[in-house]
């Protein structure tokens, strides 16, 4: 996709998505103090009581959406323990990684026990609430990124690796001309930062009146490239197809350790030991994450206990998890429009549901709310300056909507037809 020009490109999306969606989603979450289905209510009843049950109807798409991102993390997170336990009992790193992933994919029901594992560790985690991930979080992911600079720098170190840098920063400029490669980049970066998911706006509803949204957003963005580009740094110069997709975890970087540490066995063996423990717990919060979407619902609208409300969604997804699961290998036969199951779950959360929901978030944030609301959210109600707040509302009332709107028309395969449309004038 241009190597360093559609690298450009992400970084640029990424910068606007940051200064505008984030804060935005923050801004709607914590002046409601209240999850998703709440935080739109309140949003639009600013202007009427008719537009705030209409803003309630709207709020039922990011929550589903939600959901079912969380299906489809839990089996992620299903293989990464699977790599996990064959990387303690050392499997993973005296056997072919491909030949490997491809036995375990493909043995029936074996993914279900590990299943069964990730979806009581969920539940336990939303019982005891979200400090308990903050308290999780504070260790790991400092821990992780360790890792990641000593796989980086160790990989720097092999031979050969100078044509996947070469590949990665490189631009091939002609990309820029390539609507497609804007396109792309611009729905990768939305999908990153988790925008129209309805996280950020649940998440923001815990924060403090201290809490200074502009910067925490930026501090995301920044932080979650940083990471992207040092795993960057890690895969592409071992010498990979970029498109590889899953098989990049469980295939490539066991080849890496491998690779890098070939001389020292142990410390190959301690390195993906330490790697798959860190991405599961990684994989794990996310899954929390858009789990506590749907169980802030449930315990907000229907007076659940926190943990009654977590079991329900803990148990809905497990249900539909397994047939995920499942799907990918023993039931694989059984298609939705030639889709199997976890597919057919993925286009529509990734192509449907998530540029609509961002989409209406921009729309609402930028003409529905108050702007007096999202003024004084921006700016701690006056305590701090905000001299670019009149760029942010312009680039999310017409820039973010439009752009956003783009990569709807483009992932369900319209973009075609209206490039056909617009010549005709």
């Amino acid at each position: 996709n241009g190597g360093g020009a559609f690298l450009l490109i992400y970084l640029l999306f990424i910068f606007i998505f940051s200064y505008v969606g984030l804060p935005a989603e923050f801004a709607v979450g914590r002046r409601a103090a209240t999850g998703t289905l709440g935080s739109y209510e309140k949003a639009w009843a600013t202007r009427g009581e008719r537009m705030g049950k209409t803003g309630g109807l709207l709020a039922w798409l990011p929550l589903a959406g939600s959901l079912c991102i969380a299906l489809g993390y839990a089996v992620i997170v299903t293989y990464i323990l699977k790599a996990l336990v064959d990387s303690l009992v050392g499997t993973l790193m005296s056997a072919d990684a491909g030949a490997w992933f491809g036995a375990f994919s493909s043995t029936p029901y074996s993914v279900v026990p590990y299943h069964v594992i990730v979806v009581v560790g969920t539940l336990l985690t939303l019982y005891l609430g979200a400090r308990s991930i903050e308290k999780t979080n504070k260790i790991m992911m400092p821990l992780f990124f360790i890792i990641f600079l000593i796989l980086a720098v160790r990989v720097a170190m092999l031979p050969d690796v100078s044509e996947g840098y070469r590949f990665m920063f490189t631009p091939r400029w002609e990309a820029l001309k390539d609507p497609m490669i804007w396109i792309w980049a611009m729905g990768q970066a939305f999908f990153s930062l988790s925008l129209g998911m309805g996280c950020l706006s649940t998440y923001a509803s815990y924060f403090g009146k201290d809490t200074r949204l502009g910067k925490t957003a930026m501090s995301v963005g920044l932080i979650d490239t940083g990471v992207a580009v040092l795993a960057g740094l890690i895969i592409f110069p071992v010498g990979i197809s970029p498109d590889a997709g899953p098989s990049l975890i469980f295939i490539t970087l066991p080849n890496v350790f491998q690779q890098a540490f070939s001389g020292v066995p142990v410390i190959a063996y301690v390195c993906s030991v330490l790697f798959y423990l860190l991405l599961a717990l990684a994989a794990l919060t996310s899954t929390i994450s858009l789990h506590e979407v749907s169980t802030a619902f449930l315990h907000e609208k229907f007076q659940l206990t926190r943990g009654r409300a977590a079991s329900v969604v803990t148990f809905c997804c497990f249900l539909i998890g397994v047939v995920s699961s499942l799907s990918l290998g023993e039931w694989s036969s059984f298609t939705i429009f030639g889709l199997n199951f976890f597919d057919a779950l993925d286009y529509l959360t990734a192509k449907i549901m998530l540029p609509v929901a961002g989409m209406l978030t921009a729309i609402f944030v930028g003409w529905v709310i108050n702007r007096k609301i999202v003024h004084d959210e921006v700016t701690n109600y006056g305590t701090l300056r905000a001299p670019y707040y009149s760029l942010f509302f312009f680039v999310l009332r017409y820039v973010a909507p439009v752009g956003i709107a783009i990569i709807f028309v483009n992932e369900l395969g319209l973009l075609k037809y209206v490039e056909k449309l617009l010549l005709l004038f």
